[in-house]
């Protein structure tokens, strides 16, 4: 799978642009705030109709524009896809090969995209929320029902702690969502747990590989539901839990369990990294699993994703560079960078190089 044309008008500092891609290697050279995030944020929208950077559509409009259109096109083994979007202050429409869709889930197993920047890289020692992300961005795309459940969750979410926070809240009215709440809060946690013991898995065998045998790196998550057998004794034991919390919640005016609460526990050699770990192994851990991350799409779907590198090879030492370029040769590669030492551009596979000036994109030719 790769993708073959963006075309972008008022996106961002981008008011027209039309870029034709290489299959395996792009790399998207220029200095600051010219615009080299904002063409694989494009490109990313292709993938789960969502920015990594921002959760409203609103500020990828250009400034002084009234909307903004995207049109991403790619090849799988089987079939060619076109991705469009179009977004105004007023609406947002997305088209999958010209057909209008009504669910942005209807989007998703098609183009299989995975980021990594610097942000990334703090996943292993910053808040719980950035480790969900992390989950809830993989699932989303190889499990459309995950994403389904994720969405109604969170709305059921919101109405609870809205009622909590009247000054008397209805305890029938909370008891209705409570059954909700446990309804999509269980399949969370069950798909949620499956999808970590894989990665635990495979990035186990990464970061073995990386510091040559010496460290030993384990993710586990950690929910504050036990983990049952199977969805029916988890929506009961869940539901049991948010009841028995009811008195603390109403007291805090918000909900204290389900998934929204829950975390990853990091170790190497029995250490928790979150805590105690080096910068290096930290750095180490999150590589390892964006890696697992990449190799699991690959094993749940038989598709080759597509990694967007954003700025962030200069933040890994050369150890780690020639790791991950080498753990990448049959991908699609995009790479933004203000600059590449030639060490590394000669160890890239064959492709494309586009310098990016005030939102213009010109190709080295």
């Amino acid at each position: 799978m790769y993708i073959t044309k963006a075309e972008l008008q008022n996106f961002r500092n981008y008011e027209s642009v039309n870029v034709e891609f290489h299959p395996n290697v792009n790399l998207i050279l220029g200095n600051n705030a010219q615009g080299k995030t904002n063409l694989i944020e494009a490109i990313y929208l292709s993938s789960l109709g969502k920015s990594f950077r921002t959760s409203n559509d609103f500020e990828m409009i250009q400034f002084g524009s009234k909307f903004f259109r995207i049109k991403i096109e790619a090849e799988k083994k089987d079939e060619d896809i076109c991705v469009e979007m179009a977004v105004s202050k007023e609406s947002k429409a997305v088209k999958l090969n010209g057909r209008k869709i009504k669910k942005i889930s209807e989007l998703l197993e098609n183009v299989y995209i995975v980021i990594f920047s610097p942000e990334d890289l703090k996943i292993v020692k910053e808040e719980p929320e950035k480790r969900r992300k992390f989950i809830d961005r993989e699932l989303c795309q190889i499990r459309p029902m995950y994403f389904n459940n994720i969405s109604k969750y969170k709305k059921v979410l919101l109405q609870r702690n809205t009622m909590l926070k009247e000054n008397a809240p209805k305890i029938s009215l909370l008891e209705i969502w409570d059954q909700e709440l446990a309804e999509y809060g269980s399949k969370i946690i069950l798909q949620r747990a499956e999808f970590i013991k894989k990665i635990d898995k495979i990035s186990g065998q990464i970061h073995k590989n990386i510091t040559n045998g010496k460290e030993t790196l384990h993710i586990q998550y950690e929910s504050n539901v036990p983990f049952m057998k199977n969805l029916e004794e988890q929506r009961n034991l869940f539901l049991e839990k948010v009841r028995s919390n009811l008195e603390k919640d109403l007291f805090r005016r918000n909900t204290s369990v389900g998934p929204h609460r829950d975390d990853l526990k990091i170790t190497v050699n029995g250490i928790d990294i979150r805590k105690y770990g080096s910068q290096g192994q930290q750095r180490t851990a999150a590589l390892s699993l964006k890696l697992a991350e990449i190799m699991l799409i690959k094993e749940e779907t038989e598709e080759d994703c597509i990694l967007l590198l954003d700025d962030v090879l200069s933040e890994l030492d050369e150890e780690r560079q020639d790791y991950l370029i080498n753990s990448l040769s049959n991908i699609q590669l995009f790479i933004t960078s203000a600059e590449l030492s030639e060490k590394v551009k000669s160890t890239l596979p064959k492709g494309k190089t586009f310098y990016v000036v005030n939102g213009q994109v010109e190709e080295d030719i």
